[in-house]
């Protein structure tokens, strides 16, 4: 009985050994030192007991340092991510503020087209306001005189009224004075008159 229990005693000190050795040439543990007169006795594994690496602190100084330079590596790449991005807004906001003053631009360009014609408008309205009471005021003359303004009137202002006057009639449903004025005109300016009426079309 005692002679099995110094075997198993043996056995399980190999085998720690064995697994201690082991892992100590794995690099999973560092038993060199201790395990040294082992290795003096195996040729093999005799000569300078191998040691694991070791981690001083300088080592630890350079990790830290490292780690700096990664933290601060990461700082600058986000600090030129919000560079690019500064860059990219002050850029579309530079276009959005050229494409809003070519808009005002057209704008007023447009208010100023606006105002033009409503004005070109005022002012047809104004002439032919006038060339209406010019109509009236002759026909209500005798048509002696009549005529004689008619006659000294540029081409465009006599046909105006001429055809402002028939104009008058028609909507008063009553006869026009005109070929009166005519039969009383000059033959060779009466003929002029009814010419260009004939050839241009009303201007109003």
């Amino acid at each position: 009985m005692i002679g099995r229990v110094i075997v198993l005693l043996l056995l399980i000190v190999i085998l720690t050994v064995g697994g201690i050795v082991w892992f100590d040439y794995l690099n999973v543990i560092d038993a060199k030192f201790i395990l040294a007169p082992i290795y003096s006795r195996i040729p093999f594994l005799a000569g300078e007991p191998r040691t694991q690496p070791r981690i001083g602190p300088e080592d630890d100084i350079n990790l830290d340092a490292e780690r700096l330079a990664m933290r601060l590596y990461a700082m600058d790449l986000h600090s030129m991510e919000i560079d690019t991005k500064e860059r990219d807004l002050d850029t579309r906001e530079g276009q959005i503020h050229q494409m809003a003053q070519e808009l005002q631009i057209r704008q007023q360009a447009l208010d100023d087209i606006e105002n033009s014609l409503t004005a070109q408008g005022r002012d047809a309205e104004d002439v032919n306001r006038n060339i209406e009471q010019n109509a009236r005021n002759l026909n209500n003359m005798p048509p002696q005189n009549a005529v004689l303004i008619i006659a000294a009137l540029d081409n465009q202002l006599a046909i105006d009224v001429i055809r402002k006057t028939e104009e008058i009639a028609r909507a008063e449903g009553r006869q026009s004075i005109v070929p009166f004025w005519f039969s009383l005109m000059e033959p060779a300016r009466a003929a002029e008159l009814q010419r260009l009426m004939a050839g241009r079309p009303s201007s109003l």
